[in-house]
């Protein structure tokens, strides 16, 4: 049999992502079952920048907070939007979760930055936090602010962008099924995973 690979596509502040964690994780538990392998990827939602985010970018994102709370009973803190410097910068977090890829902590790390971000208002576009939550996780704090800012951590993000934006996808999150050598974009139900997970069996017992 082919091994099947489900190439889960985030940015770890795309607000529909955190909407998305709780039947993600459940996706996740049932595809164990089946033995796919599960990869991460990241998309890159926004690129370096110490600007403040413009005045009517932090309306529609509060806009878009509050409509994936409708929909999905996501919890979240908008104490954010007043306590801190909202930047439209996600590549930071991007590479703190690439930095604990590498030492086998990428869940962890993407949750903390979420649960920061969206709970605790406060601001992953800043190497601070993102020291922060590394260290709570288990990271050492100094080696993560030195790669945080290198180089080589930097052009590892920008080579897996370029690779996730060739995938056939539809903004963050996405979800892309490869078998057998065909690859199949898979539909994010973002409130059954039943659904999902039906699509991707199906796709990989017809190979």
């Amino acid at each position: 049999m082919n091994q099947a690979v489900l190439h889960y596509v985030y940015d770890p502040m795309c607000s529909w992502c955190w909407g998305f964690k709780k039947t993600w994780l459940q996706l996740v538990e049932a595809l164990a079952n089946d033995e796919v392998e599960i990869n991460y990827h990241l998309g890159g939602l926004a690129p370096d920048s110490d600007q403040v985010m413009p005045e009517e970018l932090q309306q529609t994102l509060q806009g878009i907070w509050r409509t994936i709370h409708a929909k999905l009973g996501t919890e979240f803190n908008f104490d954010f939007w007043t306590e801190c410097q909202p930047q439209r910068s996600t590549y930071p977090a991007c590479r703190a979760c690439l930095i604990a890829r590498e030492e086998g902590k990428e869940q962890e790390m993407l949750l903390a930055i979420q649960q920061a971000y969206y709970l605790q208002a406060k601001n992953p576009s800043l190497s601070s936090t993102l020291i922060e939550l590394a260290e709570q996780v288990g990271l050492e704090g100094e080696r993560f602010a030195t790669q945080l800012t290198s180089q080589e951590i930097n052009t590892k993000l920008m080579k897996e962008i370029s690779v996730s934006r060739a995938m056939p996808i539809q903004g963050f999150p996405s979800l892309v099924l490869t078998v057998g050598g065909d690859v199949f974009p898979i539909a994010v139900d973002y409130n059954n995973w039943q659904k999902t997970h039906k699509q991707i069996t199906q796709l990989i017992n017809n190979k």
